[in-house]
């Protein structure tokens, strides 16, 4: 009898135990899409000529945060990433910009730059990143402490950066594109050797075959009418080329320049494909826990930056960029199951008109050179204290000081600021330059203050930051940028679909920080740790 009872408790044990892991209802894989400087009205400029299953899809069938804001400055990539997947600032998690300078060393560091790791999959020094720059937990760090680490997270990009942040300290792998061998890398931070998977998709070559045609419109040229001409001054070329005209000549311009896929629609063909090798590699939502894939389609952010968001290239981009979403989403239905995945899709930043664009039609515009700006200061402050080179780089639209040279030539430190406010303040472009120490004394209006405040890391932070006039911004005049506090670069797309979310849409106010939080309620699990974002509660059923 006492073997029965025994038996009969073990099995109900066993039952109670298998009841508490299906007791919360979760998707079985959630995707993350980050489009690289997607701006928001590119939902809407284009959605004339966007097939059925790729935004439209997205729009039609899930649930739109149609006034989403970054709250933090500069509005830059890395920062982006770390923003939307931490739902904190970056005066919290600690991604500054795409590179800083450690205030304390004076040493300057790329985003996911480590000294203490190797590459795998190839023999450049692409693979020596890792994510240890980062602070604060991820959503998809959370992800693996809630399910005791069962639960499997990778990260997508041709970007490394754009790969490694999302995915967080805990992933099962993080991949990204090495120029100089066409092929998805990772680091020894990951692991000793690519999976078969990998190695398998990097032997197909498809950058090469991708490369082996022109770049033509998908449609006829004369249809783009939401573009301006074929030909503008103030769009960039690839190398060697001598016009800015439809066809790309691609094959020669790839076998000259490897970066150049990048810049073409195919870096997105080529990311999806291999997100697509990841789910089936790694088996994601094949499990008894809800898995993880973080993808970035990088390539509309080095097509914007080339020739502009108001150019044919940009409009064929996301036109071909909808049909890749389309057959990606079919993908999943047929593997997973329509209604059994959970995605979301923003972007990290948004992009500003190109100088030309603009000055064209009569719209206030302009570059401000940051070089002869750091060179102006420094004689400013020359003049002022006697001692030169006082300001030593102006990176992220931050000034940074030699506080070594100031404290032994045994300066006011708050007067040469005062002072490189003052001149920067005079300069054309320049609408407020920033001393953030005393910044609650600076007469700068929100949400500008609260979104250098929020940007603000003192660690890896400049102590002045620079804010232009609208339209205007540091770069080139080929072309275009961002980073600015303006709703051209702040305004993102924010669209979720599948498991659990309603159809409908928000225009109510929310922050790139919201969605973490959001993702984090509707899976039942903590927010990570650095997290100030709420839940969007109007997304979930």
């Amino acid at each position: 009898m006492t073997k029965k009872l025994s038996a009969f408790a073990l099995a109900c044990a066993m039952g109670f135990s298998v009841m508490a892991q299906q007791a919360v209802p979760r998707p079985k894989l959630v995707v993350g899409i980050v489009v690289d400087q997607m701006r928001w009205d590119y939902l809407y400029r284009y959605a004339d000529r966007y097939e059925a299953g790729g935004f439209k899809r997205m729009m039609g069938e899930g649930f739109s945060c149609e006034n989403t804001y970054i709250t933090h400055l500069p509005s830059f990539t890395a920062v982006g990433h770390s923003t939307i997947y931490t739902g904190s600032v970056p005066a919290i998690h600690g991604i500054t910009g795409n590179e800083w300078t450690d205030q304390v060393t004076g040493r300057k560091w790329y985003c996911t730059e480590d000294t203490t790791v190797q590459s795998v999959g190839t023999t450049s020094a692409a693979g020596k990143m890792s994510p240890r720059n980062l602070l604060a937990t991820t959503i998809t760090d959370e992800l693996k402490l809630a399910t005791n680490f069962r639960s499997k997270v990778v990260g997508v990009s041709l970007k490394d950066r754009a790969s490694i942040l999302p995915a967080g300290h805990t992933p099962d792998g993080a991949f990204w594109l090495d120029d100089s061998n066409g092929s998805f890398v990772t680091s020894s931070y990951y692991m000793n050797e690519l999976p078969e998977w990998v190695t398998k998709f990097n032997n197909s070559k498809e950058p090469a075959a991708l490369m082996s045609k022109p770049w033509e419109t998908l449609y006829p040229i004369k249809t783009y009418v939401q573009s301006t001409a074929d030909a503008e001054s103030w769009e960039g070329t690839f190398k060697g080329e001598t016009t800015t005209t439809f066809p790309h000549n691609m094959p020669v311009i790839y076998s000259q320049d490897r970066e150049s896929l990048r810049a073409t629609p195919s870096g997105n063909t080529l990311t999806l494909d291999f997100a697509k090798a990841a789910v089936a590699g790694y088996n994601l939502g094949g499990g008894t826990v809800t898995d993880f894939l973080t993808i970035n389609c990088a390539s509309t952010d080095y097509v914007g930056h080339q020739y502009g968001p108001n150019s044919i290239e940009i409009e064929d981009t996301y036109l071909r960029l909808d049909k890749d979403l389309s057959a990606f989403f079919s993908y999943l239905d047929q593997r997973l199951g329509k209604g059994n995945y959970l995605v979301f899709l923003s972007a990290d930043h948004g992009v500003a008109h190109s100088v030309g664009f603009m000055q064209e039609h009569k719209i206030p515009a302009g570059l401000v050179p940051g070089g002869k700006l750091l060179a102006g200061v420094n004689s400013a402050l020359l003049a002022r204290f006697g001692v030169d080179k006082l300001a030593v780089s102006g990176e992220n639209y931050h000034l940074n000081f030699d506080r070594n040279k100031i404290k032994e030539q045994k300066l006011d430190y708050d007067a040469v600021k005062k002072e490189a406010v003052m001149y920067l303040q005079q300069q054309p472009g320049v609408e407020f330059a920033v001393d953030i120490d005393n910044i609650g004394n600076s007469p700068v209006p929100e949400p500008i203050k609260s979104m250098i405040i929020n940007g603000y890391n003192p660690k890896r932070s400049g102590a002045v930051m620079i804010i232009q006039e609208p339209g205007w911004f540091q770069g080139s005049d080929k072309g275009t940028t961002h980073g600015s506090w303006n709703t051209f670069d702040t305004h993102l797309p924010l669209l979720f679909m599948g498991w659990h979310v309603k159809h409908g849409a928000t225009n109510a106010m929310t922050s790139m920080t919201d969605i973490a939080p959001t993702i984090a309620a509707m899976l039942h699990i903590q927010m990570p740790s650095g997290c100030v974002g709420k839940p969007v509660m109007e997304v979930y059923k």
